[in-house]
Order: C-alpha cells, then sequence, then structure tokens
C-alpha cells in the first residue's frame, strides 16, 4: 500500500518541469532556514528535497545518457570507483 502511494507520487513529480522547480528552488531554501514548528515548515522542507531529488535525478539521467553516447559501459555498485580515505568528510557546498 505504502509503495503504491510513492510510486504514484514519483509518478507525479517526474512529470513536472525541472525548470519551473529550479525557479521555485530558491524560495523553498529560504523556508528551510527559516524554522518555526510547523507543518508548513515540514513540507517546505519536503518539497525543497523533492525539487533537489527532480535536479538530481535529471543529472544522472543525463550523464547515463551521455555515457552511452560515448560507448563507456555503466558502472555498478559492484564496479571499484574513486577510493576515499579513511575518515574523509563530504562537504556541504552552496
Amino acid at each position: 500500500m505504502l509503495e503504491k502511494a510513492l510510486d504514484k507520487i514519483a509518478e507525479q513529480i517526474i512529470a513536472l518541469d525541472e525548470a519551473s522547480l529550479t525557479q521555485l528552488r530558491k524560495k523553498y531554501l529560504d523556508r528551510l532556514f527559516q524554522f518555526e514548528p510547523t507543518k508548513e515548515w515540514e513540507k517546505a522542507v519536503v518539497t525543497y528535497f523533492i525539487i533537489n531529488g527532480v535536479i538530481a535525478k535529471n543529472n544522472l539521467f543525463n550523464h547515463h545518457i551521455l555515457e552511452g553516447q560515448n560507448g563507456e559501459t555503466p558502472k555498478g555498485p559492484d564496479d571499484k570507483g574513486p577510493k576515499r580515505k579513511k575518515g574523509a568528510r563530504l562537504k556541504i557546498v552552496k
């Protein structure tokens, strides 16, 4: 039941226009940093991450399309990627 609901939500989100979403991203980012213990703030946070998810999905999609056009083989979870140093941390990029 939950998976079906999420699948339906994903279909609706995928149908949204990335350019329009990108224009709204700043609005929801600003709202994210104006914390209030309200449902509206919670919805704004979720909306911001949905927008970022669509943008990330499109970037990943385009990356894979380009790899295929360049004749590169797709990399999977079993392929060895770049090694991370032990204790390395991700950087926050604005």
